[in-house]
């Protein structure tokens, strides 16, 4: 037995998997099978038998990012230790490909083999088989040896020092050079690896530090905000969770130019995140978060716990709640890339140099589909949830905009993209000040993932190009009437879907009863797909009246009951 897999055994004792579980990886992370959406439940009580339920998960995720960094040449791997937009009493890990990306499909698997080793023995047999599977040497004394190299962080959550502390047990157990960012949001740790993985490079992302981060981001907003009049201060709700001090540092650094009102921010007090705020308690909710207040017509937005979702909403003049959501702020980039892009002498009628592009999935306001294809004349590609296939199906255009209608999204740019935009003449003062806006709007946007304080900065910025107020921006087109609703199952696996999630091809027969029901509702529009994290099925519907959708909705969770 060589002396990494004894010492992985040794510290793996510390760690142990708890009986009878297993664990699977999706787009969430490591996951239990039953587990609850997003993360694995985990209590900080040491005397609860979940205490160590994530723990024995860290502990191989910090084997498997070692594995990855050593398989990539010793490039620098991410991991996250977040739970998002979920209950304080919950934690979860994700991993950080070298770009900033998620990790990579094909990993997938290995991290579910090394999660589900039965023994600290098994464990190491299987560290040891990928290992040689991967020709990846794991002897440190050995001239072949590749130090590996993983940077991680955590949220504001009680039980992240402890899931730190079994990250760290495993990095040194197989001799990783190791960072520890402490608190920082999601985003900003995928900032931190493209940072140090492009450093010195021609693709260099930015200074690879925090501070980086916000100069970066501020300097870009600076330059885009040069001469525009503020449009007066945002009130942001940071979710009682760490986007909340690192808005401010944000903030203070950009200066007099960018006016926000910090609320939900204590995030000394653990158990009041995500409560009763942030992105998905007003997306769910359709509501002001209870602790916030704010006059007719005022711009408000939330983010979530780990800041990489954003969504605003605003109280209209006679009091009625409206949501700026993930279609929206997708919708309102896109309209203002295409017209820079134009105005930069970029995309004319004689050439199209720069081609964007939309994806969005099955959730998104059939609406916000037709303003985008027929308003706006740009493409939209639908995927399956999850940001992965988003990402990777914005990669096909030279500028794709993606968000999830929960408000988690970003733009990324190509290659041969960036060049034309750093490359192109302008050919009159106009054309040169859109193209220095195109240029700044690159820097100020976080491609590595979706980040609510660049894409919060983002929509603050186009709203005073525009001289827009949030009613403006809600008006470009009106949302059909929707609801969403979740259905109890005894097996989620046997619904099997196709056409990007918006068609059932198991149980038989059950999409034929579905199509039956969204022909009699006019605009109707219906599917119900498989959570990926809990026995249950997400069924969700359109109508052009509010009645009808969720008639709709009923009528269609009442069939998917049946199975």
């Amino acid at each position: 037995m060589s002396s990494t897999t004894q010492a992985i055994i040794e510290a793996s004792k510390q760690h142990p998997k708890p009986a009878d579980k297993s664990f699977g990886y999706g787009t969430a992370g490591v996951i239990p099978d039953e587990g609850v959406r997003n993360s694995v439940a985990l209590t900080t009580s040491p005397s609860n038998e979940n205490r160590n339920l994530l723990d024995s998960v860290v502990y191989r995720v910090g084997l498997l990012a070692a594995l990855r960094s050593q398989n990539l040449g010793g490039k620098t791997i991410g991991v996250m230790i977040t739970a998002s937009h979920n209950g304080p009493e919950d934690n979860g890990v994700k991993l950080v490909d070298p770009m900033g990306e998620m990790l990579e499909a094909s990993w997938e698997v290995y991290a579910t083999t090394l999660a589900n080793a039965d023994s600290d023995e098994v464990l190491a047999e299987e560290y040891t088989n990928l290992a040689q599977k991967l020709s990846i040497d794991i002897d440190p004394e050995s001239a072949a040896f590749v130090r590996p190299n993983v940077v991680f962080a955590r949220d504001t959550r009680e039980s992240g020092p402890a899931l730190v502390q079994a990250l760290s047990d495993a990095l040194e157990a197989v001799g990783a050079n190791k960072t520890d960012y402490n608190l920082m949001t999601t985003p900003q740790l995928h900032y931190i690896v493209r940072c140090i993985n492009t450093e010195g490079t021609p693709q260099a992302y930015g200074e690879v530090s925090e501070e980086g981060y916000y100069k970066k981001l501020a300097a870009a907003y600076n330059k885009l905000m040069r001469g525009v009049p503020s449009i007066g201060e945002v009130t942001v709700d940071c979710a009682n969770g760490v986007g909340a001090p690192k808005l401010r540092a944000l903030a203070a650094e950009i200066g007099e130019s960018f006016q926000c009102n910090i609320v939900n921010d204590l995030i000394d007090e653990p158990s009041k995140l995500n409560s009763q705020c942030g992105a998905d308690y007003v997306k769910t909710q359709q509501r002001l978060p209870p602790a916030s207040h704010a006059a007719p017509l005022a711009r408000c937005a939330s983010l979530d716990g780990d800041a990489d979702r954003l969504v605003y909403y605003f109280n209209d003049s006679d009091g009625t709640f409206r949501l700026l959501d993930g279609d929206k702020i997708a919708t309102l980039a896109a309209s203002f890339i295409g017209d820079l892009v134009k105005a930069a002498g970029i995309n004319t009628k004689e050439k199209t140099d720069i081609k964007v592009g939309v994806v969005q999935t099955a959730y998104a306001n059939g609406s916000s589909t037709s303003y985008i294809t027929n308003h706006l004349g740009l493409p939209v590609i639908c995927t399956p949830t999850g940001v992965k296939h988003l990402h990777h199906a914005a990669l096909k255009f030279d500028c794709g905009v993606y968000f999830e209608a929960n408000g988690h999204g970003t733009v990324v740019f190509s290659n041969a993209a960036l060049q034309v935009i750093a490359e192109h003449e302008a050919e009159s003062p106009a054309q040169a000040t859109a193209l220095e806006n195109l240029q700044a709007l690159v820097d100020l946007i976080n491609q590595t993932v979706g980040d609510a304080l660049s894409d919060l900065l983002l929509v603050e910025v186009i709203l005073a190009h525009k001289r827009w107020g949030p009613k403006e921006w809600d008006a470009t087109y009106t949302d059909l009437p929707n609801r969403l609703v979740r259905v109890e199952v005894s097996d989620r696996t046997v619904f099997k879907t196709t056409d990007a999630e918006r068609r059932l091809l198991e149980p038989v027969g059950v999409q034929e009863k579905i199509n039956a029901l969204v022909g009699k509702y006019k605009q109707g529009r219906s599917f119900a797909r498989a959570s990926g994290t809990e026995d249950a099925v997400r069924v969700y519907s359109e109508a052009a009246e509010r009645g009808e959708a969720e008639e709709l909705a009923r009528l269609v969770a009442e069939i998917v009951a049946q199975y």
